[in-house]
């Protein structure tokens, strides 16, 4: 994208919600409005704000941690917890953060295991972010929007906390109900922001699932938790401090959207073929083969999702549309030495160049004990070991252990 396009498209961003909330402003200020009201506007803005970007960060614990919040505030009054909604039922948030510290027990123990030993928990801790993700998204932004819509002016012809509260109604201009506006540019608003900071957020999950280190889990998954906990704790020290840090979250996660989405589809991919065993009934096909691009393709962004088919001259075309949609293009791949590269958990294509191996093409799990077709189906004649199979098979070699499958493919 286009960097005059990229700050267009943020200046609509902020004007959907400015321009309400302007509005809304404007006419509080016609008349005399006491300061606490002022200062309930600004809190509850900056904690729907904060809302939505955190849970949009980590969605079962924000989820969780809003229902028991909203649970415990409603105490023992019958029409409170009459009101609350469903994820504020203890079932659900008991159940939530449950989850929550079985994933951080997971973390915790990951550290010290073996790499490899913990991606199952990994893939499955990335499926739940993409459930609990659908789950925000379609239940928790409505309430949280309907809140700060209840305080600016509600949906029922009548006049909010602060809009009702000004004599507005008095004058012409107050007849007006402002109340289906925002609902209007509130709602695409709140749910841009959602999905531009969890599609950043989730891609932290896949970084995870990619790494086979736990100390850099570890520090993944500190960082992420050191963002929420900033969104809790600014606004209730300065509210309008809250929006900034809400604001500067949103802004990086929409420069980070275009590589997060690759790296989200790229992990959307390796669970669903992790989960159905993919592997087990798939073969390559002999013409074209669905694949990830990897370092070295010219102008092709890392993890791009795409074909890759051999032309009738011979080349290796990787051929995509940009976010799955858009119009597509084609690249070939250089004409350097080629390997199919076999890994403990996914395959590749390893290109010589420079003088140094460089991993170009990723190939989803289900290509997982298919190299040798795949590689017929590429032209490809070399077959080599990868990562963690690399390391298993020099540590067999260093104890004696004889290599076996990686000599008779040499042969």
């Amino acid at each position: 994208m286009k960097p005059a396009t990229r700050w267009t498209c943020i200046a609509l961003l902020c004007a959907l919600i400015a321009a309400p909330l302007w509005a809304a402003g404007n006419h509080v200020a016609t008349v005399p409005t006491p300061k606490n009201e002022k200062a309930v506007l600004g809190v509850q803005l900056a904690s729907t704000l904060a809302q939505i970007t955190g849970i949009a960060i980590s969605p079962m614990l924000g989820v969780s941690a809003l229902g028991a919040y909203k649970w415990v505030e409603a105490g023992d009054d019958p029409q409170k917890q009459a009101a609350l909604p469903w994820f504020a039922h203890p079932m659900y948030w008991v159940t939530g953060l449950l989850i929550v510290g079985a994933v951080a027990l997971k973390d915790s123990a990951g550290a010290a295991l073996p790499p490899g030993w913990k991606k199952p928990l990994d893939v499955a801790e990335t499926l739940e972010n993409k459930l609990s993700g659908l789950v925000a998204a379609g239940a928790v932004i409505p309430f949280t929007l309907d809140t700060l819509t209840n305080l600016l002016g509600n949906g029922s012809g009548g006049h909010g906390e602060v809009l009702g509260t000004t004599g507005l109604a008095m004058i012409q201009l107050g007849a007006i109900d402002f109340s289906p506006l925002l609902n209007v540019l509130l709602a695409p608003f709140a749910i841009a922001v959602f999905v531009l900071v969890w599609i950043t957020a989730h891609a932290i999950n896949v970084l995870i699932l990619l790494s086979p280190w736990g100390a850099v889990d570890a520090v993944l998954k500190s960082l992420r938790m050191s963002v929420l906990g900033l969104l809790v704790v600014t606004p209730q020290i300065n509210p309008w401090l809250g929006v900034a840090c809400s604001v500067i979250v949103i802004v990086v996660s929409y420069f980070l959207a275009g590589w997060a989405f690759r790296l989200t589809t790229y992990g959307s991919i390796f669970c669903w073929d992790f989960f159905t065993f993919r592997r087990t009934r798939f073969v390559p096909d002999a013409k074209e083969n669905k694949v990830f691009a990897g370092q070295g393709i010219t102008d092709t962004p890392l993890r791009t999702y795409g074909r890759l088919a051999r032309t009738p001259e011979g080349r290796l075309r990787f051929r995509y549309r940009p976010w799955l949609v858009l119009p597509e293009k084609q690249v070939e791949l250089p004409e350097v030495p080629l390997a199919v590269g076999r890994g403990m958990f996914f395959p590749t294509i390893e290109a010589t160049m420079e003088g140094r191996e460089r991993t170009i093409i990723l190939l989803p799990p289900r290509y997982e004990g298919h190299e040798e077709a795949f590689a017929r189906a590429c032209g490809i004649d070399a077959i080599t070991d990868v990562g963690l199979r690399r390391a298993w098979g020099v540590i067999k070699e260093l104890f004696g252990f004889e290599n076996k499958r990686r000599q008779a493919v040499a042969a």
